[in-house]
């Protein structure tokens, strides 16, 4: 079956960086992938996407922070983080679906169990 398996998670002070990883088996031509995260209490947040030619797609808050990126070939998935804020704890999650349009908007076929990421003041 398809896995996604997250890493990289834990916590740190504000204004620091973490990157998160994902590794995808059983499944190596994902169109889109994408990083989801849900603060305690919130709703689920697309927090970017990418296809599979690197094209990458942020929230629009995130954009200056963080970086989404993909290999191909090694078939993962990374999310670096920087300038950490307290409202940026959350559980992580990587996706992955078999078609390769639209990745801000559509529906991911594959998630992770997520990772937890927690900054503090």
């Amino acid at each position: 079956q398809v896995q996604l398996v997250e890493s990289g998670g834990g916590s740190v002070q504000a204004g620091g960086s973490l990157t998160l990883s994902c590794v995808v088996s059983g499944y190596s031509s994902s169109g889109c992938m994408a990083w989801f995260r849900q603060g305690s209490g919130k709703e689920r947040e697309r927090v970017a996407s990418i296809n599979r030619a690197g094209r990458a797609t942020y929230a629009v808050s995130l954009e200056d922070r963080f970086t989404i990126s993909r290999d191909n070939a090694k078939n993962t998935l990374s999310l670096q983080m920087t300038s950490l804020k307290p409202e940026d704890t959350a559980v992580c999650y990587c996706a992955a679906s078999v078609a390769g349009t639209r990745c801000a908007y559509r529906d991911y076929d594959w998630w992770g169990r997520g990772t937890q990421v927690s900054v503090s003041t």
